[in-house]
């Protein structure tokens, strides 16, 4: 039986206090916790490992064993995970994937079952997952949750497949998360009742509150292009016991940055108490959803992290089921071998594909508003010129053409224009597109938009970026989502894919990660489909010119 020690002061966030003591770890678990002299113990803190509460492990371009390689570095010992992105272009095969993968590496990658494959019915997915394929993956032991239920329409208008989708979760005991963006009053409090248990959607604090006083537990995020900290961080203060900390959608670059310890730092900085701030990191995720990992507790899995102080939080070594996965900023998981597999069937299309009709010199255009830090999206009016008959991007007022591909079958492409992408030649694409990861792309002209595409066709998936020197590209060989490639190679990679896109021009601060979004139709206020222009407010197509 391995056993060893680990010595330093422990910090127990239960009973908030912080003492030095010796942990011994047994046969991958918590022996004993002996309490020490503090000469006697190094001046390092152990405390238990932090948990990303909802994340999209796809949206980092990585394979959930990559993904496990990069978060441990930063005190991550395991993720609340929504298989939902793959399950859109897979189906359960999807999910299948990610559980194989994850299981190979030292990480507690907890999935759950997707709740809405596809996410509405007015976009083109790779897959559809009904309610008796959701019941069956609930009674899974390795799927923990019922993903975010995002179609709170069809809770508050009781369709009988959501409800069939909840009722299988209920009758299995597992959490129900939600995804509510903007939902106040009698019909937050009507969805929460229906059973669902969190929301990592909220963008103001009072919106936070106002589901609060329901018992739904709120979910702070700071993704790659998410960010909701500033806003949500008082719930740490007032609520401590209801708020977790999540990232959702994070590239491979920022990943390997920083994952939840840049949270915990930011909130530390900011005064909050110390054992609220890991309450929400490290206790409530788990408690929550009943995850496997230990809490630094003896019987429990040795699931523990060891930082130098509680200040500056640099995570000295990791631990998982008592082996040591990361030491000194460098990751001891070992890579495992990547399985391809993936859907993509469209053929090569043509400049002439993106073009709009139209007459006259110039035409009214509703226009879709990125903002930087949100999801949400604005409805808009310009003006744009008529060149030959077509409508054309004005980079001029930064209004861009935006084109939605569908890359499961040979169809015309659905355009639309936008603004604050701030391209001033060139284009970028992706196949990385919410939520059902047709070819999405932005340029300042078609036979940009046309060449980026066409690249991510030839390879059957990634992300692109083509201007005055040429195209380069990321594949995403992984269902057009992933990469089969080392994770710090793949984030090196996008962070030059990432640079080329700004040298074009865009003042975003994740220009891919922003352009992911924009195909996402449950969130106001307008965004494309491969289908057309859709209002995310009313949930019906819009036309593109105005009268």
């Amino acid at each position: 039986m391995n056993q060893f020690e680990v010595a330093g002061h422990l910090v127990d966030i239960p009973g908030k206090r912080t003492y030095p003591a010796v942990v011994t770890v047994a046969g991958g678990r918590i022996a004993g916790i002996r309490p020490s002299a503090a000469q006697e113990v190094p001046q390092q803190y152990i405390l238990p490992g932090f948990i990303d509460a909802h994340v999209h492990i796809e949206s980092a371009m990585l394979v959930p064993s990559e993904f496990a390689r990069l978060a441990v570095v930063h005190g991550t010992v395991g993720t609340i995970s929504d298989p939902h992105e793959i399950a859109n272009v897979l189906g359960t095969a999807g999910v299948e994937y990610m559980l194989e993968n994850a299981a190979q590496v030292p990480f507690k990658c907890c999935f759950g079952a997707p709740s809405c494959v596809p996410a509405t019915v007015f976009e083109t997915a790779g897959a559809a997952i009904d309610a008796a394929q959701v019941a069956a993956l609930l009674q899974r032991p390795d799927i923990y949750y019922l993903s975010e239920m995002m179609n709170y329409p069809g809770v508050l208008h009781r369709d009988p497949e959501v409800l069939a989708k909840i009722a299988a979760a209920r009758q299995a005991g597992k959490p129900i998360d939600g995804h509510a963006p903007g939902l106040r009053g009698a019909d937050a409090a009507a969805y929460i009742a229906a059973g669902i248990s969190t929301d990592h959607e909220c963008f103001t604090l009072e919106e936070a509150l106002d589901k609060l006083q329901h018992g739904m537990h709120i979910l702070i995020r700071e993704g790659s292009a998410a960010r909701n900290f500033e806003a949500l961080a008082p719930l740490l203060q007032s609520q401590p016991q209801m708020v977790m900390f999540c990232s959702d959608d994070k590239h491979p670059d920022n990943l390997e940055e920083g994952h939840i310890d840049q949270l915990v730092k930011r909130a530390l900085a900011k005064g909050y108490d110390l054992y609220n701030v890991l309450q929400a990191a490290c206790i409530n995720p788990v408690q929550h959803y009943k995850m496997p990992v230990g809490l630094l507790q003896p019987g429990h899995a040795a699931d523990f992290i060891v930082v130098n102080n509680l200040e500056e939080l640099r995570v000295l070594e990791t631990y998982v089921n008592g082996q040591l996965v990361a030491k000194a900023g460098k990751t001891l998981i070992a890579p495992v071998p990547v399985a391809v597999l993936n859907q993509f069937s469209c053929e090569l299309k043509k400049p002439e594909d993106f073009r709009v009709p139209a007459s006259g010199t110039s035409a009214a255009v509703r226009v879709i508003e990125a903002l930087e830090g949100q999801l949400i999206t604005n409805s808009i009016t310009a003006m744009l010129p008529v060149q030959n008959g077509q409508l054309a991007a004005d980079p001029a007022q930064d209004v861009l053409k935006i084109a939605v591909v569908n890359r499961y079958r040979n169809e015309a492409p659905a355009i639309g224009f936008i603004k604050n992408f701030g391209l001033k030649e060139g284009a970028i694409a992706s196949t990385v597109a919410h939520d059902s990861h047709n070819i999405i792309a932005v340029g300042v002209n078609d036979e940009r938009i046309c060449d980026a595409v066409n690249e991510l066709v030839r390879c059957q998936g990634g992300i692109c970026v083509t201007g005055q020197n040429g195209n380069a590209v990321l594949p995403l060989p992984v269902a057009g989502l992933m990469s089969a490639e080392d994770g710090y190679a793949t984030a090196r990679r996008y962070s030059q894919l990432d640079k080329a896109a700004k040298a074009l021009g865009s003042t975003l601060d994740a220009p891919f990660m922003t352009l992911s979004f924009m195909a996402l139709l449950v969130i106001p206020r307008l965004k494309l489909s491969d289908q057309g222009l859709f209002n995310g407010d009313t949930f019906t197509f819009e036309k593109l010119t105005l009268p």
